[in-house]
């Protein structure tokens, strides 16, 4: 039985040795990787960017689109060919050429443009919205890889501190002071630290790939995990919610914006245009030549366009009603993200501060003791278990906290100032 417990310690304590020395060696002697960096590289590669220009880009042409007028035609017409009598054949044709052009009335060129203006608007801040998703996105990603990172810090550390255990008990089995089962477990733990040690490092590697991936390029250092440990310092009275300002709500704004523009754009479809133009006109018979003008212009009859100004209007309220709606849902959401990013601070500083400190004396105590034989393994063993679990919480909170703080800055981000 130890012997095969000697065979498992030795093949995963080659496994976790390889592993921790493949990790750092990609980015050691590098300064930090800041999360700016990340949210600045990521910035310009992001398909999600590149996906949001594209549209202002649409959009902008849309507007030179409206801002042109309509083109003119030109009509060409023979009469009185392959008739009977004296309108056999083409001698009696009458051939007339003439041009109309479009004249728009009741302000249809500027409603369109007013409608492009608006939907240009809310194209630029889609794409605003878009650098806040990036931003808040890759902030995750990297919150998940610096405690990934510390996480593996933790584990080296355990597993060193298990390899001195095992060094520690094997000695005191030697010297005839402890019974081998001691050595045993002392060896089972330190298998289960290596382990450990392995399949943190598997995943702090997995987190920076991801972070990789989605910024489009490698980092050359290591991450700032030390950002990580940035607490409020204090307990000030929260902001009281408001979604002025915010992009939510101006995002609501700018539909409200193109729906008041479609109303007007309706109400001038409702005026119809006219059609006037010049022509020629040859009369075969005689062989002259007459000027004609001509001026058309429908008759609203059967559709006076009323049906689609009520419907524009029904559709602006209906943007308005959600605006409302929006405001409500956004202060909801930055109160519930206030008392989250509120509780995890709290939760964080209380895991960063007296309960790993206490965790951290008590397996010194436990650790001194072990060594002269004052408290048994099984103490040591206990201590040292809470003292790691204490440091995962601790690191827990921290990225918890992190994360909540990433959700409130999305939530409250202002948005830009347009104009046309």
């Amino acid at each position: 039985m130890f012997r095969s417990i000697a065979a498992l310690l030795a093949a995963v304590s080659c496994v976790a040795v390889a592993q921790a020395q493949e990790m750092p060696a990609a980015v050691a002697g590098a300064s930090p990787y800041t999360l700016d960096q990340a949210v600045a590289a990521a910035g310009g590669s992001a398909p999600a960017a590149e996906a949001a220009q594209a549209n202002v880009e649409a959009a902008r042409a849309a507007r030179t689109v409206a801002g042109l007028r309509p083109n003119p035609t030109v009509q060409t017409q023979v009469e009185n060919i392959a008739g009977s009598g004296p309108y056999r054949g083409v001698g009696s044709a009458e051939s007339t050429v003439s041009m109309a052009v479009p004249i728009e009335l009741g302000g249809k060129r500027s409603a369109r443009i007013a409608v492009a203006n608006a939907q240009t608007d809310k194209a630029l801040l889609v794409s605003a919205i878009t650098q806040a998703d990036i931003r808040l996105q890759i902030t995750q990603l990297y919150i998940e890889a610096a405690a990934a990172e510390r996480r593996v810090q933790t584990a080296r550390d355990q597993a060193r501190i298990a390899g001195d255990a095992a060094n520690a008990a094997s000695v005191r089995v030697k010297a005839g002071r402890a019974s081998p089962i001691e050595e045993q477990r002392a060896n089972v733990a330190k298998i289960n630290a290596d382990a450990e040690l392995v399949r943190t490092i598997r995943l702090a590697q997995a987190s920076r790939a991801n972070l990789e991936r989605r910024i489009g390029q490698p980092m050359g250092g290591p991450l700032d995990t030390a950002w990580l440990e940035r607490l409020p310092r204090g307990y000030g009275p929260e902001v009281p919610p408001s979604a002025v300002g915010t992009l939510a709500l101006a995002a609501a704004d700018a539909d409200l914006a193109v729906a008041d523009a479609n109303v007007r754009l309706a109400n001038s479809q409702r005026v119809p245009n006219l059609e006037a133009g010049p022509g020629l006109r040859r009369l075969s018979a005689t062989n002259d030549t007459a000027l004609i003008f001509t001026v058309t212009m429908p008759i609203p009859i059967f559709n006076s366009g009323k049906a689609a100004v009520a419907q524009a209007r029904a559709q602006r309220n209906q943007v308005e009603a959600q605006k409302r709606m929006t405001a409500l849902d956004v202060e909801q959401a930055i109160t519930d993200a206030q008392t989250s990013a509120s509780n995890a601070a709290v939760t964080a500083q209380t895991a960063t501060g007296p309960a790993l400190e206490a965790a951290q004396e008590a397996a010194r105590i436990a650790r001194i003791g072990y060594r002269e034989g004052k408290f048994g393994q099984l103490d040591l063993l206990d201590a040292e278990r809470t003292l790691a679990q204490t440091r995962l919480a601790a690191i827990d909170a921290l990225a918890s906290y992190q994360n909540a703080r990433a959700q409130l800055e999305r939530l409250t981000a202002p948005a830009p100032e347009q104009g046309n």
